[in-house]
């Protein structure tokens, strides 16, 4: 358990730099590129990222600690409106600073609170384990969308090449 322990923490730290290159190295309208309608542009991941960095993963490791149930996070809700105005670059640097801060607290945290449980408002019981697992996997999922969202222009692009995408495509809904 201790190397999947240093697996997340590897990821968590990385993840920032990882926004900071696409955002100060791609155009900003390919980030604000929604893939198809009603899917997340890349910059609606990394606002989700700095929401959750503001609103969940570091107040539930507290309440964890704490001992204390804590609820959901609808990020339709109380997220950050999709589309909003900051430029993907200032968003990747406040995803690092936030994420900064998130990692001195999740240093904080000792082996023995591993096994520490809260119930989560839709999910039940949860252990900071798994929410750490989760926090490393909320991650890459939302990186891979990201970049999955940053892709499909290539794909639409690539004529007889586009079968080996078919994988990573984005299919297009009948709006309404």
């Amino acid at each position: 358990m201790e190397n999947r322990i240093h697996w997340i923490r590897s990821v968590l730290r990385t993840t920032p730099q990882r926004w900071i290159s696409l955002a100060e190295t791609l155009p900003p309208a390919l980030l604000l590129r929604a893939p198809a309608p009603g899917e997340w542009a890349a910059a609606d991941c990394l606002r989700h990222l700095v929401d959750t960095e503001r609103f969940v993963f570091p107040p539930r490791i507290m309440h964890l600690l704490r001992g204390e149930d804590f609820p959901g996070f609808d990020p339709d809700k109380e997220g950050t409106n999709p589309g909003g105005s900051a430029p993907p670059a200032e968003l990747a640097g406040e995803f690092s600073r936030l994420r900064k801060e998130s990692l001195i607290l999740l240093d904080s945290v000792e082996p023995a609170d591993m096994k520490r449980q809260a119930r989560h408002q839709d999910l039940g019981i949860v252990t900071m384990e798994e929410l750490i697992h989760e926090w490393a996997g909320h991650d890459l999922m939302h990186t891979v969308q990201a970049e999955r969202a940053v892709l499909q222009p290539f794909i639409e692009g690539c004529g007889p090449w586009k079968p080996y995408f078919s994988d990573h495509a984005v299919e297009k809904r009948p709006e309404g």
